[in-house]
């Protein structure tokens, strides 16, 4: 796997380094501007880039922004967004598009090295990650009274595992039950929200963020 770091912060950055070269990851690029990142792109076409959503000169949405040009036009990168801080907003709505190969996670989730190499590759591979706390964010942030209070606690638990693009096998596996026990609930929850069910992990992952973001999935 051929990966571009896109961070500003130094001692970030190079920490993600070392954790990617101890894992036998191939870095092409270490870069702290967006367009020192799309410029990388377009010369290397690495299999994924892990972009900042602020960096300079404004730390508002450059790395966002950079990462919409390379989905629109250098799609065979897939792109992991990292930020200090839960952002419900621009970077979900990449989500509604084509979850495939598109992840966001906290900056904080990068110590659990594990789970971040986990992250790294699902991504790279196509597949789709979002930080639980995000999914907490969105689902705090919809009306109390309306769909999401009817679900259950484990129901909460596995739309967060589905929205973060693990297939039912995955889910079961993480919280030790049964395949036919989370099928049960994913038919549950979809039921619930108003979701037409599908075993595509991306669609699933568009439909629950669509559905948290208040919008038609």
């Amino acid at each position: 796997m051929r990966v571009v770091v896109a961070d500003d912060a130094v001692l970030l950055r190079e920490g993600i380094l070392r954790i990617l070269a101890d894992d036998a990851i191939t870095v092409t690029a270490v870069v702290g501007t967006a367009e020192a990142l799309l410029d990388h792109v377009a010369e290397a076409a690495p299999e994924l880039a892990i972009v900042d959503i602020r960096m300079p000169p404004t730390f508002t949405d450059e790395g966002l922004r950079a990462a919409r040009i390379i989905r629109e036009h250098h799609p065979a990168t897939a792109v992991l967004l990292l930020s200090q801080h839960v952002q419900v907003g621009g970077a979900l709505d990449l989500f509604t598009a084509d979850a495939g190969g598109l992840g966001y996670l906290l900056k904080d989730r990068i110590i659990d090295i594990d789970d971040f190499l986990a992250a790294v590759r699902r991504v790279a591979a196509g597949g789709s990650v979002l930080d639980p706390i995000v999914i907490r964010a969105l689902v705090e942030r919809r009306s109390p009274s309306g769909a999401l209070a009817a679900l259950s606690g484990r129901e909460r638990e596995v739309l967060s595992l589905m929205a973060q693009g693990l297939s039912n096998a995955a889910v079961a596996a993480r919280l030790f039950v049964g395949l036919r026990t989370v099928e049960t609930h994913v038919n549950s929850v979809f039921t619930k929200l108003g979701l037409p069910p599908t075993p595509d992990e991306h669609r699933r992952v568009r439909a629950v963020v669509a559905y948290l973001n208040g919008e038609r999935p």
